[in-house]
């Protein structure tokens, strides 16, 4: 019978500093055989140009619209956005149990090249500070509504992550109200601020830098 306690090997609860919630680990799992599914990697082979992309430049979207020759990284409201600026307003609660409300915003496609056969690291330096300035030039414009509340950017990348087009690209999601998962971090980032008078992430970085378990790569 094993005497001490391992965390490498012994189930345990961990407890996400992020959302307070205990979460379940059983590294002993990682020992078990596996004959799930393995994914290959496709070959690249993609042209600087296709002609049935809806991102590449020239090119008709979904929506019949046209995109410009564009050179650089280029900007559109989502065609199929999760988001919509004209949903009404409006609440629904049956019994306490059938509950809802309305969710206003507004979704964007940034595409960061207009080269189809690039990815975001494979591009230059200046063209990728174009992108993130670009970002910046969306994430300010948009917060101008007063009705926004949170802005995400972010990019899906692969089959495997339900990413739509090969193309380089990226989305801003932007909505009247924040989601649930940013509230719960920025309630346990005030609370631990609050007693330790520093930021959580700064500190749990610094443990990580003293214990070097993790860190992958160090500029």
């Amino acid at each position: 019978m094993q005497e001490t306690f391992d965390l490498d090997s012994n189930p345990h609860t961990r407890l996400n500093i992020l959302t307070g919630e205990w979460i379940l680990v059983s590294p002993h799992r990682t020992k078990r055989p596996w004959q799930g599914k393995v994914e290959e990697v496709s070959a690249d082979n993609r042209p600087e140009y296709d002609e049935k992309c809806y991102l590449c430049p020239g090119n008709s979207r979904a929506d019949g619209d046209q995109n410009p020759d564009y050179k650089a990284s280029f900007v559109f409201k989502n065609d199929f956005g999760a988001l919509l600026e004209e949903t009404p307003l409006a609440s629904f609660n049956e019994a306490d149990l059938l509950v809802a409300n309305n969710q206003k915003g507004i979704c964007k496609v940034i595409s960061f090249t207009p080269k189809h056969n690039l990815t975001l690291p494979e591009m230059t330096l200046p063209e990728i500070t174009a992108v993130v300035e670009l970002w910046q030039k969306e994430f300010n414009s948009l917060a101008e509504n007063e009705w926004i509340k949170y802005i995400q950017i972010f990019e899906n990348k692969g089959d495997i992550m339900g990413c739509s087009n090969p193309h380089p690209h990226g989305q801003i999601w932007a909505q009247s109200d924040i989601p649930l998962e940013i509230a719960k971090e920025s309630e346990r980032q005030k609370a631990y601020y609050a007693v330790h008078k520093e930021s959580l992430l700064s500190a749990y970085l610094k443990l990580e830098l003293k214990k070097q378990e993790r860190i992958l790569f160090r500029k």
